[in-house]
């Protein structure tokens, strides 16, 4: 996976930004639970904004409606998992330590294992799009902390936000 590191006059903005959307397909789209969801996310930059389209299969009231709890922790739990693994591989894929054309199944970084996951429900989900961003707060060579926030039609009002701790993957050899 290693490769030279990038050196000589700047790369033009569309090969960098396919570069980074290629790593991150790559990433997400080795999570079979991912796919199922529709779960994407939407990159400015470095930062991450995971995307939960509604339709009806994660409803979990029907009465309410409202998205299940579980659902909306796998979705917080997706957010910070992904966001982890990217700013790990950030550096990696900026430098040209990893090669983009290396990320495909079965040759993908271990994605970072979950220690403790604790969700707060702050209210329902409703029926409509969600949106998560996680935040860093802690990331060393075995361990990470990861503080995520998810809304719907207004970020300032949020209805589900979590904190995780993490196992980091060893670097492969």
């Amino acid at each position: 996976m290693s490769g030279p590191t990038r050196r000589g006059p700047p790369e033009a903005v569309e090969i960098v930004k396919g570069r980074r959307d290629r790593a991150l397909r790559a990433l997400a789209g080795d999570v079979p639970y991912i796919i199922y969801l529709g779960v994407t996310f939407d990159r400015r930059g470095d930062e991450l904004t995971a995307v939960l389209p509604f339709h009806d299969k994660i409803v979990g009231n029907p009465i309410l409606p409202a998205i299940h709890g579980g659902v909306t922790a796998a979705f917080l739990e997706i957010s910070a998992v992904i966001e982890l693994a990217w700013t790990v591989l950030w550096d990696d894929i900026e430098s040209g330590a990893i090669d983009v054309a290396d990320l495909e199944p079965g040759r993908l970084p271990d994605l970072p294992k979950t220690i403790d996951f604790t969700v707060d429900y702050l209210r329902s989900g409703l029926p409509r799009d969600a949106y998560a961003r996680a935040r860093v707060n802690r990331s060393g060579r075995r361990y990470a902390s990861v503080h995520v926030e998810a809304w719907q039609d207004n970020r300032s009002r949020l209805f589900a936000q979590a904190t995780g701790h993490f196992l980091m993957s060893e670097p492969r050899g």
